[in-house]
């Protein structure tokens, strides 16, 4: 028999919400670590904890980058088609929420998504998770392409997002893989509202990449009233790379239940539940 997983997405998804949550169910750390200390990817390490979230007891998977790759907003905007950027990097500020460039950057952390499936191709873990994984980022590189305008190849993982999304992506598709899962259900996914800041200026919540993987992959929606990005586009890559179904049984027990921590502070809960039903 294999497993059934509902993931129920009340306050959006993101990549370090799953991995979390997954982690809470029981997916295997000691993989998990094999398959990232695998990766041929430098400056980062991973923290796992525990973590209090409106009261509510979570698992928190934390991707800790040293201080060249540092970002101050976890999975928030880090793919881009136009190489243009790369004469304008003095132009960035270093506010909050944009990543900024130096020289270094732009010499060594372009990463196409076939440089990324290369990495990925190369790492310690299951054919089935390799696969897995690839599927994620082939999404997420679509959707960016799509909304940029540009050729696939053209697509590039920026400085941040580059470590950042590879590692999430990676450890997601690694812990869904040791769980064994047969069906994946994802009724909806919890957006906010508003604009989000990125490099390039203000983005309509749910960013272009989001809105293009709901349409191409035909994940259903719904916007709630909380200001802000609740839906990040690792997050729903990952989703559209794992949903088998979106209609949940009419009955179904409870066998498990994992809780992922968001990392920001919303009018929601901030927390991915992931439950194993049968």
């Amino acid at each position: 028999m294999g497993k059934t997983l509902y993931l129920e997405c009340e306050s959006g998804i993101s990549g370090d919400m799953t991995v979390a949550a997954l982690l809470d169910l029981g997916a295997d750390q000691q993989v998990l670590k094999k398959a990232l200390a695998s990766l041929s990817v430098q400056g980062f390490d991973i923290r796992i904890s525990r973590v209090k979230k409106s009261g509510l007891d979570a698992c928190d998977f934390d991707v800790v980058l040293d201080k060249e790759h540092e970002n101050h907003d976890h999975d928030m905007e880090y793919l881009h088609g136009d190489h243009h950027d790369d004469h304008h990097h003095e132009e960035h500020h270093h506010d909050h929420e944009n990543h900024y460039h130096d020289e270094h950057y732009h010499d060594h952390e372009h990463r196409s998504p076939e440089d990324i499936i290369h990495i990925i191709g190369h790492a310690s873990m299951t054919d089935s998770a390799r696969e897995l994984a690839c599927k994620i980022v082939k999404i997420l590189a679509n959707a960016e392409a799509k909304a940029h305008g540009v050729p696939l190849e053209q697509v590039h993982f920026h400085e941040v997002g580059a470590v950042d999304s590879i590692v999430d992506i990676v450890a997601a598709a690694v812990c869904a893989d040791s769980l064994g899962l047969d069906e994946v259900y994802i009724p909806q996914l919890n957006e906010g509202r508003g604009m989000v800041r990125c490099q390039h200026g203000l983005l309509p919540i749910p960013v272009p990449a989001v809105a293009n993987i709901i349409s191409a992959n035909q994940l259903k929606m719904h916007i709630t009233d909380v200001e802000g990005e609740l839906v990040t586009p690792t997050g729903a890559a990952i989703a559209a790379a794992l949903r088998t179904q979106d209609q949940l049984p009419e009955k179904f027990t409870i066998q498990k239940v994992g809780m992922g921590a968001g990392k920001r502070e919303y009018a929601c809960v901030g927390v991915l539940r992931a439950m194993m039903i049968e």
